[in-house]
Parts: structure tokens; sequence; C-alpha cells
């Protein structure tokens, strides 16, 4: 256990401390702001405010951790032994720099809160985060900065108890077409017919009436093939389904279609499944609270694992109704436009309101990579794909964190778009789980 002194508890410092000491260096943590209790204190204990009581492991503070709301900050990114890190608080300061605070102000996602420019999905753009304008996005800077930290606090206690989480893979599968033609109503699948003759898709146009005649596969119908590999390399699966309503964004397979219904019954016997809010849900909670109990009319049990569609979430509100839905897991952390990390810690950490100044029990599963944006942003081939994705695996195995990646049942079909792809899901659980 280590004590930390510092000037103001305030729930700021609870929240960044006990995510950097309990959940990623497995150290017991407790505090005072008593000097005498702190003086007092034969074990491991640090100092974490702006002037040192002594001689003691001093951490320099900046003012954020002491604050309330929401304000522009000024921040400079500069070097720590090779890692990027900011707030830099000179030589008097045991390390460098005030990590804490930075890894506040990345893991509560401070920079969303500010004024910005949003994509054309209304989403916090990947390209005006600080990771990626300082070239740290693909490496979870707060897990590092983390076990720098413990190296210089066991050279000053030896003693210092730790433990050591374990290194975790989660694979989640999104499921927004569950098939590529079979049981879509007749007008969708006359009307992608006739698509598809007017753009001269004739192979498309073969395929289509193949499957609706039984004669061939539907090629998204991959799920066999997902268990078979999850069974095969014995690794947790979460399966998100969209059961909304048709709009032009939302274009699965209806949730009243009995063998769509099934699917996700089988599902729940093979792997974990979640919700995945349709495209309008982020503003919407009627439609949100609608549709979880669409699926929890399927699956006959509570849903509380989702992941936003096109990763459409604005901070706090859709969190927040998420909160409100009883959702105890959200898996849309990460950008559709580039891989990494965008809380910048591949440890799972629990949600931050910045409106309320509270830690939330919603967690965060932040994902490191999905294939839509290695194939369709990056356009990487499948040999480069794996290539980053070994890249990113290499990251999080070396702080011990958890990888989580994102894939689509499509994606395995090696189908269309995804011609070439029908092996890189198995080749990345290979790299995955070695």
């Amino acid at each position: 256990m280590i004590l930390v002194y510092t000037h103001k508890i305030t729930p700021r410092v609870r929240y960044t401390f006990k995510h950097i000491f309990t959940r990623i260096l497995s150290v017991e943590v407790d505090f005072t702001s008593k000097v005498e209790k702190f003086v007092a204190h034969n074990g491991p204990k640090m100092s974490y405010t702006t002037i040192p009581l002594g001689k003691e492991f001093f951490v320099k503070s900046t003012n954020l951790l002491f604050e309330q709301g929401i304000s522009d900050i000024d921040i400079e990114v500069s070097n720590w032994d090779g890692i990027p890190c900011f707030f830099y608080q000179g030589v008097k300061s045991t390390i460098p720099f005030d990590i804490f605070s930075a890894s506040f102000f990345l893991i509560t996602r401070y920079e969303e809160y500010l004024p910005h420019i949003k994509d054309v999905h209304e989403r916090f753009p990947a390209n005006q985060s600080l990771a990626f304008q300082n070239g740290f996005l693909e490496k979870p800077v707060v897990d590092i900065w983390a076990y720098k930290l413990l190296d210089s606090l066991k050279e000053k206690f030896p003693d210092l108890e730790h433990g050591s989480q374990d290194y975790r893979f989660i694979s989640t599968i999104d499921v927004d077409n569950a098939y590529a033609y079979k049981h879509k109503s007749v007008i969708r699948a006359f009307g992608g017919l006739f698509k598809d003759i007017y753009n001269l898709h004739f192979m498309k146009v073969f395929d289509r009436i193949a499957v609706r005649f039984n004669l061939k596969k539907d090629p998204f119908d991959t799920f066999e093939n997902i268990v078979k590999l999850k069974n095969k390399y014995d690794i947790k699966t979460i399966f998100f389904f969209l059961i909304s309503d048709y709009t032009s964004f939302d274009t699965n397979v209806s949730a009243f279609k009995t063998k769509f219904r099934l699917l996700i019954k089988d599902m729940v016997d093979y792997a974990r499944v979640g919700l995945h809010p349709s495209y309008y849900t982020m503003q919407d909670v009627e439609k949100l609270k609608s549709e979880k109990e669409r699926l929890e009319g399927i699956t006959n049990m509570p849903i509380f694992r989702s992941r936003q569609h096109y990763l459409r979430f604005s901070l706090p509100e859709t969190l927040q109704k998420l909160i409100d839905l009883e959702i105890h897991e959200d898996h849309s952390m990460g950008y559709a436009s580039h891989v990494g990390f965008r809380a910048s810690t591949c440890t799972p950490f629990y949600f931050y309101d910045l409106d309320f100044e509270i830690q939330t029990p919603l967690k965060i599963f932040p994902f490191a990579l999905m294939d839509t944006t290695l194939n369709d942003y990056m356009k990487l081939t499948p040999k480069q794909s794996l290539g980053k994705i070994n890249d990113l695996y290499n990251e999080v195995k070396k702080v011990n964190g958890t990888f989580i990646t994102l894939f689509h049942n499509e994606s395995l079909s090696g189908y269309s778009r995804w011609k070439g792809w029908e092996r890189v899901y198995e080749s990345m659980l290979k790299i995955v789980t070695k």
C-alpha cells in the first residue's frame, strides 16, 4: 500500500490515482491531507501538492485535479525518456511531469468537452486530438507513464508491494449486416437487385439470386466460423447486434425476422451479446431504450453492454443516457478513421462525468483497432494490416493491458470489398494469443 499526501482530496484526485495505482499497477493506495499522518507513516508514501514537505517522493501538481468544470488548457507536449508527456513540472519534482493531471485529461476525454469541429457524422475527429497531433495516438501513454512511475517508486521503496494485471485479449464483433442478401424484405431485395444491374455488378446479381434460392450460402453468414475460432483460440468474444428499425444508416435485417432472432439466441449460447445502438440513438434516449428492450426480449436476459453504431457518441450526454438505462459497459471508445488509443490507455476505466464531477458506474472498454479503419480509411492491404495489428498488440503487451479489437462478420467473408481478408481475423488471433 502507498499513502498519498495531497493538500486537498478531490473526486478527481481519487479517480486518477485509483486508475493508475489500482487498475494499472495493482498497488493499493490511500490518501491523507494531514501532514502529521503522512510523516508518521513508515511505509511507501508520496506527496502530490505544490511544495514538498521535506525530502519525500514528491510529484509537483498542476491545478487540474483541484478544479471543477471545464477550462481551456494550454498544453505543450515534450519528451520524457523517449515518451511523449505533458504538464512539465521541473527538476524539483521527483518525476519531471505531473502524469496524474495528464492522465486525467486524456482518460476523461477532457478535450472533447472543449469547442471543436465535428466530422460529417457529428463525431470528435481523431485529427483534432492531442494524441494525433503529437504523434502518440498509437501508444497507451497513460499505462507507460504508470510503469515509469512504478520504476521510480521502487528505487526509493524497494519493498513496495504491487501485483501485476494480466494481459487480456477481447474480440468484439459488430453485426451491422447479419446477411448480405438473405431475409431482407421483398422491396429491399428488388431494390438491391436493380441497383446491381444498373451498376453492372453482374457477379452480385448472380450471388443475390443464388442466395435467395438457397443455392449458395449468404457471404456475410460467418458466425459459425467466428464461434469455431473463438473455441479454437479460447478467446473472449462479444457480439454487438444492430436491431433498430431500418434507416439509411441502419440496414440490418429486421429484428422481427425469425431467422435473425434465432441467430441472436444462438450467439447467446456461445458468446457474450451486447447492444449496437443505432445511428440516431446518440441524442434519442427513447429510441435507445426501445432497442435495448427489443434485444432483451429476444435474448430473455438483461443487456448491459453496448457500442454505438458508427461510434457516434457525444460527451457526456450519450454516456449519461446509457447509465440511466443501466448499461454497465460501453465499447465505443475508439476512432473510425485511425487506429490507436483514443483515451491513451489500454486498461478499462470508469467514465468520469465532468458535468457532475463524479466517477460513474459505467466502465469504458477502449478498443485499439477496427477492420474498416484498416481497410476503408487507411487503405491497407491484409498483409499491411497484420503488421499494424502486431505493432498495436506489442504496445499493449508491454504494459500488460487489455487488447480489444473490433471486426465485423462481413470482413471474414472475403466478399466484395473484403476480398483477400478471409484469413486476416484468424491470422490476428494467432498473433494476439501467442
